[in-house]
């Protein structure tokens, strides 16, 4: 089960890490980038529906075509877990290394966005977020919660699915 979480975890990590690369450099570009959060959701299920395939690997490479909902359930929120690991470690890194002052180039494309009636309101939410991720801590934890729901959810489903404790012959 470790090669198999570790390997589609790893392309779950890559695919969600050059993605959040793109969309990092269009914020920190000011290149009039509006974010859409249902795209932005839509991709995270497009790309963790890996899991599925991942599961359904284990299941019949390893497994003998029998899985329960249990043991699927564990081996998708473990890819889930290792993608999203490589998603915040490389947000780590970007963010340090490179675009240290992002969150002064988001605030910006967030506040251009606004309407004049909410300018004063998110003004002061980001100011707030802007204080919180001082904290490294903070910025894992934020990281983990914008992909890891959404990779256990689809675990979940992916289990859902493949569960099947009989051989059908």
């Amino acid at each position: 089960m470790k090669k198999i979480v570790l390997i589609f975890g790893l392309i779950i990590g890559t695919i969600l890490s050059a993605n959040m690369l793109n969309m990092v450099t269009m914020i920190y570009n000011g290149k009039d980038f509006k974010g859409n959060d249902v795209v932005g959701y839509v991709a995270l299920v497009v790309v963790f529906s890996i899991i599925f395939f991942g599961i359904r690997n284990y299941r019949n490479k390893r497994l003998e075509g029998q899985i329960t909902f249990g043991r699927a359930f564990k081996t998708g929120a473990l890819i889930a877990f290792v993608g999203s690991t490589v998603y915040v470690i490389i947000w780590l890194f970007y963010y340090y290394l490179f675009v240290p002052d992002f969150i002064d180039a988001y605030t910006a494309c967030v506040l251009k966005n606004c309407t004049a009636s909410d300018l004063p309101a998110k003004t002061a939410q980001m100011a707030e977020f802007k204080e919180m991720y001082k904290n490294p801590a903070f910025v894992v934890l934020i990281t983990y919660s914008e992909v890891l729901p959404v990779g256990l959810a689809v675990a979940l489903v992916s289990a859902l699915i493949l569960k099947n404790k009989t051989v059908n012959k």
